[in-house]
This record gives C-alpha cells, structure tokens and sequence, in this order.
C-alpha cells in the first residue's frame, strides 16, 4: 500500500493526515489478520526507516528529495524519484510483492509506472476527488490544480481497480472522470466500534478537565489543527466580532483515545464540510453515540442516517444550522433517542468487513 504524502502511522487532525491515514492502518491490519503481508511505504520525511506497525505489518519510508516535508502541490516534482525508489523495494527482476495499492492520486502517479513495468495488478484509491472538491468549492477557496484533474481522470482509465468510499464518489467517477464502470468497487470506511464507545461518557468530566473546559459550560469545540494556521486566525476573530469567543474553544489535534472520548461527552457532532468522499468522523461520532449535524452533499448522504444517526442540513445557511442545532438541543428526548440509534448504525460498519471486501478485490485481479 503507498501513500506517498502522508505516512499512514502519522496522527490524524495534524497537516495533511486524516481519514486516510486511519482507512490504510486499520485495512492493512485488517488484511494482516487475514494472513497477508503488507508493506505500507511513504517519502521519508528524515532518514529513510522500516518500522514493524503491527504483526505482518511493515512502514517503509523512502528517498525521495529533500528529507523534510513538502507541500502536496509540491510533490509531483518528486513523484519520478519516490517511482524509481519503489520500483527498487519492489524488485525489478523478481518482484516480490502480489499487487500495488496506491492511495491518493500522488501515489499513482509515482507508482502506476512500476506497476505497468512490472506487469502488477494496480488497486488506486482516490479518497478525495479534485473535480468533487471544486464542483463544491467554498467561497475564497483555489480550485484544486488542472495537473490533478488530469491525473485522476488518466490514472482512472488505466488501473486494475478502483475502490471508491462511496456512491457518490462511484458517481463522480463515472461522469466527471469518465472511469470504467467494470474496475468500480465500492467499499465504504469501516469504524473502531470499541474504541468510539458511548461508554466513553462516563469520562465527559475528565475530558474537559483534560482539555482545559469548564465543567458545566455550553462549548463549541474545534479540534484538529489546520494547515493553514491563518484559517484558525479568521475563526478566532469570527468568533470575537460575534461576541462569542468565551464560548468556543480550540483544542488542537488530539490522540485517537481523547478524541473518542471527546465524541461520547459531547451532545453534538458538526460536520460542516463542503465536500466528504465519505465521512469518516460523522461515523466514528456515531458509533460513539452522539448524533451529527451535517451538509446534505456528498458522500455524507451516506456515512449519515438522515434521522437515524443525525440531521442533515440541506444548505449551508448559518440560521439553519443554528436552528436544527437549537432543536436537538433543547428535546433530550429525541437528543437521547438519536444517539442510541446512530450507535445501531454505525454497528453496521466494521474495518472487518472492509478488509475482507478489499481483499475480495485482490483475489479477482490475481484470478485474472
């Protein structure tokens, strides 16, 4: 599995990892418990290491230019140097592994490649989409760049398989990236049912004494830190012209226990995203049971029961979401009642089930 950008093993909510960076871990040990090996490789950002994740699972970084982090619009320069180095692991002349994934079209490009040379069945898995994301650009916000239009759409028409998060990705695909309908699979995120636990509640005091919260105190809690730390300046001057700044809270990105006991204390999870291949947080939320609010687009149509494991929002007009947020949050009946259902949901799931999808989709390119 490549994921050139980001190392799988780095901690969510800090730069460019996320939702990926959790799907690739907890799918290679998924795939591991099912008896394959899997090497996870990435540009090394120091000294080049192998590092034993889990059992039969190994991180690889790898040289290719500078040894520091590098900007996403800056890593198609290196993507012919990471190429080469992979080819090397892989081996030319008797290869040594059964297929590559590639994850982000950053990797495809630098591996699909090594893959033809090879004669390698190539699994690509976009994870986001550049005609997705500027089809529902935010206000201000640069559409993504023509490069990755056209990598995309080249790398689609060209790989064994896809495997998309969601219908609507599916959708996307199809008519904005023209791929063949026959190399789609979908196969939705799976969640950590036991690590996102309502039984996490028990610890909401704990929690905000944790992250410096007052104990009785109605908060909007941002977490994760942007890479763009002038983005975290606007919120905080939104915050202070509207006279609320007392009543939001920063708190950085935080560890994946904090984090999950952050989502079973609070009575809400917002997930105001313009555009979510799938939705991962809205999931993990859920199987925390604590219902969300979120934009009806994209694949958050999917990783959201629309009044099962939350509401979604048809719009994205502030007084619209302040009033479907105020509703919940003034009947702790229906409050109670959804967090119970959107735990049932999110049940539904599992990183078992997702491994064993993906590994169906192995066995099919190594048949063929």
């Amino acid at each position: 599995m490549v994921s050139m950008h980001t190392s799988p093993a780095d901690a969510p909510g800090v730069g460019d990892a996320g939702g990926m960076n959790v799907a690739i871990l907890a799918l290679a040990e998924g795939l591991a418990a099912r008896g394959m090996e899997v090497d996870l490789v990435s540009r090394a950002v120091r000294e080049p290491e192998v590092t034993a994740i889990a059992e039969h699972v190994t991180l690889r970084t790898l040289a290719a230019g500078p040894l520091e982090p590098l900007p996403k619009r800056g890593l198609a320069g290196v993507a012919d140097e990471f190429g080469e180095a992979v080819a090397k692991l892989v081996g030319r002349s008797s290869p040594r592994y059964d297929l590559i994934h590639s994850h982000y079209w950053l990797s495809g490009l630098a591996t699909l490649p090594v893959a033809l040379e090879l004669g390698l069945p190539m699994v690509q898995s976009f994870h986001t989409l550049g005609a997705m994301k500027n089809r529902m650009l935010a206000a201000g916000d640069e559409p993504e760049p023509e490069a990755r239009l056209r990598g995309e759409a080249f790398l689609s028409s060209q790989v064994d398989a896809i495997v998309a998060g969601s219908a609507a990705e599916v959708t996307s695909l199809i008519d904005e990236l023209r791929a063949p309908a026959d190399r789609l699979w979908v196969i939705p995120p799976g969640v950590d049912i036991e690590l996102f636990s309502p039984e996490r509640a028990a610890d909401a005091v704990a929690v905000r004494e944790s992250l410096g919260l007052p104990p009785a105190r109605p908060l909007l809690v941002i977490a994760g830190r942007a890479i763009d730390e002038s983005y975290q300046r606007r919120l905080e001057t939104t915050a202070s012209e509207l006279g609320v700044a007392a009543d939001v809270r920063f708190v950085g990105a935080l560890d994946r226990g904090t984090l999950a006991r952050l989502f079973a204390a609070a009575s809400l999870t917002l997930v105001p995203s313009h555009s979510e291949t799938f939705g991962l947080v809205a999931l993990e939320t859920a199987s925390s049971g604590t219902p969300v609010v979120a934009f009806r687009g994209s694949g958050l149509r999917e990783s959201v029961a629309d009044g099962e494991s939350g509401i979604l929002v048809g719009s994205r007009e502030p007084r619209e979401w302040a009033a479907a947020i105020a509703a919940l949050l003034g009947d702790e009946s229906r409050l109670a009642k959804l967090g119970a259902s959107a735990r049932g949901f999110a049940e539904g799931f599992t990183w078992a089930t997702a491994a064993a999808s993906l590994l169906a989709v192995y066995e099919s390119l190594a048949r063929r």
